[in-house]
């Protein structure tokens, strides 16, 4: 029987739906599986997604949701569907990055009086906006932050409706796996590319290879050529050290910044030491889980969110990870789930690798302490209940 208390609540997001490999999506196509006292009405067909929950209502709005795409149409089709459903939900849940323009056109034109909103800010994007812009650009009566840096940020500048809930993920998808069950799930990812399939096998095929893992950027936070650097410094003295670069290439200058590592590590005799997942067709969990330690020595966190998923994924894998000493990086450590070294400091890093390298059970034991630290902090089921609990108040 339909509970007619449940609140009904439109997730304003991008297309929900593969490939899973952007952090905002991600995170609100798990929080809508993991709702159980509200409807969840999400702007992607049911047919394009992997949704079975009965209290998500799926609405055709993308006019072409597979593999995300996101252009100026399917941005057309969204406004035009939030103006013409305006008065049917009880909450207008955004999940995506505002900017003026369409915080404009929410506030003037796409938003009921008697209906509630909130707004995940996954990060206030310092770099780019001011106070002034910030004060513009949040509007909603809520206001959901990932960090305690954010809502610091937004207390100072006056804001009272904010709250600080962490990115959950699911760690049931998220954990550690076999080397034996990994190089299974990877080759059934890349099934259909047989040149991919082979260097793949050719490069993993050793239990006892050590691989590095680095998921991140190629033209932002300033760390790809560190890690590069570093990686030839270590590969060319111990050939079992391998590199795993999980990185997206989003645009012509990502294309090329590859195309110069590539020749960089050719240069160096390392090319088929280095593996390269950056066509979405992977599942993350079984990179994480084909490498020994995961990198995220990042010089600043420009357009990226202020929990990165790339390191608490890699955490729940039970993978230590080697971060940078930035401030807001700060909330991810405890002084034992993983390795502060300063940021632009190709020594620091080398010697963080190696140590790691050469003392197994540290790794094992800074692995085993981040896998705890996630069950505690990121645990999409406790996230979800979290929520719950603010819908409910609206």
């Amino acid at each position: 029987m339909k509970n007619l208390n449940r609140k009904k609540i439109l997730f304003v997001t991008r297309p929900l739906s593969p490939p899973w490999d952007e952090a905002s999506k991600n995170f609100a196509y798990s929080l809508a599986k993991n709702i159980s006292q509200s409807e969840i009405n999400i702007m992607t067909d049911q047919k394009d997604s992997s949704f079975s929950s009965d209290l998500i209502f799926p609405h055709k709005v993308y006019t072409a949701s597979e593999n995300s795409r996101f252009d100026f149409w399917q941005k057309v089709c969204a406004i035009f569907f939030q103006f013409k459903i305006r008065n049917k939900f009880d909450i207008h849940h955004y999940f995506f990055t505002p900017t003026i323009l369409n915080s404009f056109l929410i506030k003037n034109f796409l938003k009921n009086p008697k209906t509630k909103t909130i707004q995940t800010i996954a990060t206030l994007r310092e770099d780019l906006w001011s106070d002034k812009d910030i004060r513009k650009i949040l509007f909603a009566n809520i206001i959901i932050v990932y960090s305690a840096f954010a809502k610091n940020k937004l207390n100072n500048l006056g804001f009272e409706n904010v709250f600080q809930i962490y990115p959950g993920i699911d760690l049931q998808e998220y954990k550690q796996i076999s080397f034996q069950e990994t190089q299974k799930n990877l080759l059934t990812d890349f099934s259909n590319e047989s040149e991919v399939s082979k260097n793949f096998t050719k490069m993993h095929s050793k239990e006892n290879d050590f691989v590095i893992n680095f998921t991140g950027e190629y033209t932002r936070l300033g760390a790809i050529d560190l890690i590069i650097d570093s990686f030839i410094d270590i590969a060319k003295k111990n050939p079992s050290i391998k590199l795993s670069l999980a990185v997206r290439i989003k645009n012509e200058k990502d294309a090329l910044k590859k195309r110069l590592i590539k020749k960089k590590l050719k240069k160096n005799n390392l090319l088929n030491q280095v593996s390269f997942f950056d066509n979405g067709r992977y599942k993350m969990k079984n990179v994480y889980n084909l490498c020994d330690i995961s990198l995220f020595p990042v010089n600043n966190m420009q357009g990226k969110f202020d929990i990165p998923l790339a390191v608490v994924e890699a955490m729940a894998c039970q993978k230590p990870v080697i971060i940078s000493d930035l401030p807001i990086l700060a909330e991810l450590t405890n002084g034992k789930n993983s390795v502060i070294v300063k940021k632009d400091n190709q020594k620091e890093l080398t010697d963080a690798i190696l140590d790691l390298y050469t003392h197994p059970e540290k790794k094992r034991l800074i692995g085993w302490e981040a896998r705890k630290f996630v069950e505690e902090k990121f645990n999409i089921k406790k996230i979800a209940q979290e929520y719950e609990k603010i819908y409910a108040t609206l």
